[in-house]
């Protein structure tokens, strides 16, 4: 066979090799596969947001004062701005150092898959699992709660943007805080606990008026917070803008926010993330 059959034999294969995209795609169905296929992992997931909604809407059902909303109307969107960063942030951020602690990663890094595609099948996951999240959230605070959904295509426009840019940026998030826990053990604790206490202080679990200033800028800085006030945007009628720290919804900050935060968290994904733990060089 002479030289120039062979370069064609192999140019014609290389045609047939599915790319990086299709390989990530791949990876995004056996992602999603193992995920569904977890039953506890899958109902825990689901039922943490909606379980705590019930519980602080159950308890907090009063008038909000001068906003023309209930307490519980107020938890719904605050409840699914956290549903989309569990669903990210923190299920990236110990998935993936679980997987690197037990040299999923390692053996990974050296097969022919390209590694883009290894983190195209984890958006995919994010992407399914935050889409449902957000839906079954939606669909109880209708159902329960008296949310309206918006009228008009510019809120829903809203919603597309605000939901894209949050799940990006806690999702980079995510793989960066991955490389922080020295052990797949000690994951969940490094993880949980900087995502719990961002709940706390950008209006997931306490009313933005209630919040003092001083902890709500340090909550600013963070996407968790934006995305609560985005969402509340969208869901809430305009008398409820009286109850943010600004007294308006700032749509143009929260874009401007949230793609900071995917342009700062690709940064450090790049800067921080190993293949490899510590202890294996």
């Amino acid at each position: 066979m002479t030289t120039t059959a062979v370069r064609a034999r192999a140019d014609a294969l290389a045609e047939r090799l599915p790319g990086v995209w299709g390989i990530g795609l791949q990876r995004g169905a056996l992602e999603l596969r193992q995920f569904f296929r977890q039953r506890d992992q899958v109902v825990f997931t689901f039922a943490f947001p909606v379980v705590f909604l019930f519980l602080f809407a159950s308890i907090f059902r009063d008038d909000v004062q001068n906003a023309g909303i209930t307490a519980s109307q107020l938890y719904v969107p605050a409840m699914m701005a956290a549903g989309i960063m569990s669903t990210s942030f923190q299920s990236l951020g110990i998935s993936i150092a679980i997987e690197r602690d037990e040299k999923v990663l390692r053996r990974l890094r050296g097969t022919p898959m390209p590694p883009a595609s290894y983190f195209l099948g984890k958006i995919w996951l994010v992407l399914v699992t935050g889409l449902l999240e957000t839906a079954i959230l939606l669909l109880v605070g209708t159902a329960f709660y008296d949310i309206d959904l918006p009228s008009d295509a510019g809120r829903w426009f809203d919603f597309a943007w605000i939901f894209v840019l949050g799940l990006t940026a806690c999702a980079l998030l995510g793989i960066a805080i991955s490389s922080v826990p020295k052990t797949g053990k000690s994951a969940t604790s490094v993880v949980v606990l900087p995502f719990l206490v961002l709940q706390f202080i950008s209006g997931v679990y306490i009313a933005i008026d209630t919040i003092p200033d001083w902890m709500l800028n340090i909550g600013a800085l963070f996407p968790l917070k934006w995305m609560c006030q985005g969402l509340r945007g969208v869901f809430l009628p305009e008398s409820a803008q009286v109850l943010e720290q600004a007294g308006d919804w700032e749509f143009g900050r929260i874009a401007l926010v949230l793609g900071a935060w995917c342009v700062g968290g690709l940064l450090l994904c790049l800067l921080t993330f190993r293949w490899k733990n510590r202890r294996d060089g």
